[in-house]
């Protein structure tokens, strides 16, 4: 399968909220596109992004994304990069692109002198927990809390 890793742009926005969506039905959770499209293009291309993202393309076609930020882990006393979301449609999974997306995301963070890149999925995504797995990450069992404002 033919496929292409590259940055986000202003016009995939649109497509990405489609694909933020799926991601959140896969998930098994809700998911509120109204409003999104400025606020995404405000993170990503903005005076001061707030996020990156990588889009995956299968035959000049969106098919995935994953977006990332930067942060700062108190304990080890250095920046950390954070994958917020890793998407893709699920019939191009299988097909390397996944490893291929976390392959550029290990460059950009050795480029920034990061320790370590550091995810979530929700435990019942037995798949995407194999996969991890596989390509070498470990895991810590926590809870994530939400507090509302």
């Amino acid at each position: 399968m033919n496929f292409l890793i590259r940055n986000c742009q202003p016009d995939d926005v649109s497509i990405l909220i489609d694909l933020c969506q799926k991601h959140a039905t896969y998930e098994k959770t809700s998911f509120e596109p109204i409003g999104k499209e400025d606020k995404l293009q405000k993170a990503l291309f903005g005076e001061n992004p707030k996020l990156s993202c990588l889009i995956a393309e299968v035959n000049e076609k969106i098919a995935g994304y994953t977006s990332y930020t930067f942060d700062f882990s108190t304990w080890d006393a250095a920046t950390f990069m954070y994958m917020d979301c890793l998407y893709l449609e699920e019939d191009v999974r299988g097909f390397g692109i996944g490893e291929a997306l976390i392959e550029k995301l290990k460059q950009i963070a050795a480029d920034k002198n990061c320790i370590n890149i550091q995810w979530q999925t929700p435990e019942f995504n037995e798949r995407a927990i194999k996969f991890y797995r596989r390509i070498g990450a470990t895991g810590k069992d926590k809870v994530r809390f939400f507090l509302d404002l």
